[in-house]
């Protein structure tokens, strides 16, 4: 087994060590399928060898050529390394500087099991947001994050190492950018064709910016969805017996198993994935799993009839309690392994036939930023055989999953002509249904729109630490100061609009340790504003300060993604919490809604305990909420409007030119006539 110390001497390359290939047992990315040509092949083989000397890459292109044939893309397993990936304690790392040895432990914590979707691809989710391009990227980012000091920044290009170049103890200690490429060439194809070449890759939000906590990252805000979405469409404050339809149980979307529980209703998430919906079984994120409709169906039903009861007698599994879990408000996560089309197409058939509407509230977390390599299974195909057509034939797979995506919308129209109300995720899945060419009946908003937009507006948004000790007791202090200093907020005073964001979060939290959440590293997240922020990272650092935390501890974020096609935003965000003092800074092609569709910054900020972290942590969360409150109100929310007036208010240093409203709205329809 090799040791921390070994993984920082850089690539093993005296003696090689034993290409043992794909490994069993474990998740594996789908074969891409890339189409490149002779001499793109020759071009992905130069780039992979770049990392090694000549006297071995003649053992190696074999190899290398072996995987491009069967995988469409060089990961180099030879170089997976023999260790027990995880989040170690701070400690442990031979580094020079807490701030690399804050970034090691998110790597690794990124790339370990628990919480890595394709972990030898070095996939953390989405199905294809990558850590690394490929193992050898790792190896050297690791030696040169032991090797760093405090007058020094590594640089990151889409997952190759740079090199570590001098700059000052003020300066980020890490740059990342991920596929950052001419717009013209900002394409699927282009992508697919590209990282086989190994010169970009697609780093999500929080995978390729070492960000990621595990999926408790979006329980938070999937309960907060779904809160606002019976706030809004409901007129539901308690969504006892409200039932919640959605698929997907991956690295992202297995969030929303608990986030149902904890928002009060019951949730069926559908998964064609058994490996997946396993493991969030054996987590202890699904409370019941099953493959079979009726049972599903009849967990909904008020009453059970006697094919119910049979079901019930029959499987030891099941129980007469949890028969009527909509009837009695028994909050519930039931897990059906199969396709979620065939499961809303059962819920439109219960409705054609018995006249009722079992589902209050509908959504999606397929992966459909990527539909056509393994984002999203059509319906047609079980998953096996799906994925031997994605290979195969790679056409074929597209007219079907567009077809699936027609019939998905179909029974989602159905339902909601009946008063299910159903939104985006901001996974792309409306985006993708509409170049398949479906005709919406219904207006289905985004995630980002009407009520649960507006938290954004506010200033809130999500707000991760990490407790680099891996100590639980750390984190439960932590969770515990961020709920007083909430609770102090409202006490001194806040709109209403911030108080109710505030409650659900201390709710959240709350419920946040109840549940055992933690997958991973010792981490937290929730949603809050400009003052919660840096109140919080404020009190923390002085819980380090004062001993009652016992080692670093950082918050991470996303920064603000673009808005419709502009991009001012996350690009300005990811140079201001450079030079503001965040530890490091990060900035995507991607996001989480596909390549070329959105770009995303984002960052990491060390706590240590000192003043110097203290002024950092003011100066970078102000920054990094205010830019992006002030972008929303020129855009005419009358939200952030509102918000950036009461920072301004607070903070005379800051200026920001306010919109002004075209009150007649009659002056543009003549000026266009005149």
């Amino acid at each position: 087994m090799t040791s921390l110390k070994e993984i920082c001497r850089g690539l093993p390359l005296n003696p090689l060590p034993e290409n043992r290939g794909r490994r069993k047992g474990i998740p594996h990315a789908p074969v891409r399928t890339p189409n490149l040509t002779a001499q793109e092949k020759k071009l992905a083989l130069r780039n992979a060898l770049r990392y090694f000397p000549p006297e071995i890459q003649k053992k190696l292109v074999l190899e290398f050529a072996e995987e491009l044939r069967l995988y469409g893309h060089i990961y180099m397993y030879r170089f997976f390394p023999d260790i027990e990936m995880r989040a170690y304690p701070i400690k442990d790392y031979p580094c020079k500087t807490k701030s690399a040895a804050a970034i090691m432990l998110m790597i690794m914590n990124n790339l370990d099991p628990s919480v890595a979707q394709f972990p030898q691809e070095l996939v953390t989710y989405g199905g294809n947001g990558q850590v690394f391009s490929n193992w050898a990227q790792f190896w050297l980012v690791m030696q040169y994050l032991s090797e760093m000091t405090e007058e020094q920044t590594l640089v990151m290009y889409s997952g190759h190492p740079l090199g570590l170049f001098p700059s000052h103890r003020y300066a980020p200690r890490l740059i990342i950018t991920n596929g950052m490429v001419i717009p013209n060439y900002s394409t699927r194809d282009e992508y697919e064709k590209m990282f086989a070449l190994g010169v970009t890759m697609y780093g999500q939000m929080t995978a390729g910016s070492y960000c990621y906590i595990g999926p408790q990252g979006i329980v938070h805000g999937t309960v907060l969805t779904v809160l606002n979405a019976g706030r809004r469409y409901l007129k539901a404050e308690d969504l006892s017996g409200k039932v919640f339809v959605t698929s997907g149980l991956g690295g992202m979307s297995g969030a929303q198993a608990k986030a149902a529980v904890i928002a009060g209703c019951v949730g069926i998430i559908a998964e064609v994935d058994e490996a997946a919906l396993l493991k969030r079984y054996k987590q202890g994120w699904l409370m019941e799993i099953s493959n079979n409709l009726d049972h599903c169906i009849a967990r909904l039903r008020y009453d059970f009839d006697y094919q119910c009861l049979q079901l019930a007698i029959t499987s030891a599994s099941y129980s007469l309690y949890y028969i009527d879990a909509r009837k009695n408000k028994i909050a519930l996560s039931l897990g059906y392994h199969g396709n979620v089309v065939d499961l809303w197409e059962r819920l439109v058939y219960e409705l054609d036939t018995t006249g009722e509407l079992l589902v209050d509230l509908g959504s999606d977390q397929t992966s459909c930023h990527n539909p056509f390599s393994g984002g999203y299974y059509p319906v047609q195909l079980g998953f096996e055989e799906a994925k031997q057509l994605l290979s195969t034939n790679p056409g074929k797979f597209r007219t079907m999953v567009q077809e699936s995506l027609r019939r998905h919308v179909a029974a989602i129209n159905r339902l909601a002509d009946k008063g299910m109300f159903f939104w985006d995720y901001g996974n792309a899945f409306l985006l993708e249904a509409q170049r398949a060419g479906d005709n919406f009946e219904y207006f289905f908003p985004s995630l980002f729109s009407g009520r649960i937009g507006d938290i954004f507006s506010l200033g809130f948004g999500p707000f991760r630490w990490v407790c680099t000790s891996g100590d639980p007791q750390d984190l439960a202090t932590a969770d515990s100061i961020a709920m007083s200093v909430l609770e102090d907020s409202i006490r001194q005073g806040v709109s209403t609009s911030v108080k109710q964001q505030y409650h659900d979060n201390i709710r959240w939290i709350r419920e946040a340790g109840r549940h055992s959440l933690v997958v991973g590293s010792q981490a937290r997240i929730l949603y809050s504003d400009q003052r919660g922020r840096v109140s919080i990272a404020m009190a923390i650092n002085r819980a380090i300060s004062e001993g009652r935390i016992k080692v670093c501890l950082f918050p991470l974020d996303m920064s603000p993604g673009n808005s419709f096609s502009l991009t001012d935003m996350a690009v300005q965000n990811f140079v201001g919490d450079a030079f503001r003092g965040a530890t490091w800074v990060a900035l995507h092609n991607g996001g989480g809604v596909g390549w070329g569709e959105v770009i995303n910054g984002g960052f990491g900020l060390v706590l240590d305990g000192s003043t110097e972290a203290e002024e950092r942590a003011k100066m970078m969360l102000s920054w990094d909420v205010s830019n992006g409150v002030a972008r929303r109100c020129w855009s005419g929310n009358d939200y952030a409007y509102e918000t950036i007036c009461q920072a301004m208010k607070e903070n005379v240093t800051l200026k920001v030119t306010l919109p002004q409203k075209v009150v007649d709205e009659d002056i543009l329809e003549q000026a266009l006539q005149s």
